[in-house]
């Protein structure tokens, strides 16, 4: 009966430890009809950024230029699609680094920007939306984006919806890890876990 117990308690040390380790991926934050895709992807490096991974650096605190360490996912044209990822901002010596963009490739440019500031306040870079005050140094956050091409695009963060902004219709596409925005800089390390993508 002694060694039952003892195994028992190893098992649950060993679960606890798992859940620590790794967040459960809960998905799809809105109703059903979902279907699991997995688009390609290219890694963008420019400037100080570095990519190893899903760990994304800005090693320099150059606040001008080109400094990026990206995932930048296969564009799509219509219907709705789902983002899901874990990010944890392991180390933030600078500030307003842009976490997960989706890209309107038709306008030639971000569409929605969520950045984090020294201190962990995420927002929205165009209109300055505070969204949470979650994203401080060590923690893990999850991020859904939902983008209905051509009526509208919702951020949720741990599950709750946070953003809402029409979306007009055209060619997207998601990217996300370490990215200087134009009032920002590093230096800065953001590890990604758990990214998920769905469509309907």
């Amino acid at each position: 009966m002694l060694t039952r117990l003892r195994t028992l308690g190893v098992a649950g040390a060993v679960c606890a430890s798992s859940l620590l380790a790794a967040p459960t991926a809960f998905a799809e934050v809105e109703p059903g009809g979902w279907t699991s895709v997995s688009p390609t992807y290219t890694v963008q490096e420019r400037g100080c950024g570095t990519v190893s991974g899903l760990t994304f650096t800005l090693t320099c605190s150059t606040a001008s230029g080109d400094q990026r360490a990206e995932r930048r996912y296969a564009t799509y044209t219509g219907g709705t699609r789902q983002f899901e990822g874990y990010f944890r901002v392991a180390s933030l010596s600078g500030t307003r680094i842009s976490l997960k963009q989706t890209f309107n490739e038709s306008a030639a440019g971000p569409y929605f920007m969520l950045a984090v500031e020294r201190g962990g306040r995420l927002y929205a870079v165009h209109g300055g939306t505070t969204l949470s005050s979650a994203g401080t140094v060590g923690a893990t956050v999850r991020v859904n984006t939902v983008h209905q091409v051509g009526t509208s695009h919702r951020t949720y963060i741990n599950g709750s919806l946070q953003h809402t902004y029409a979306s007009p219709s055209g060619s997207f596409y998601d990217k996300f890890g370490a990215y200087r925005t134009a009032s920002g800089a590093g230096p800065a390390t953001v590890v990604w876990s758990n990214v998920q993508f769905w469509r309907k």
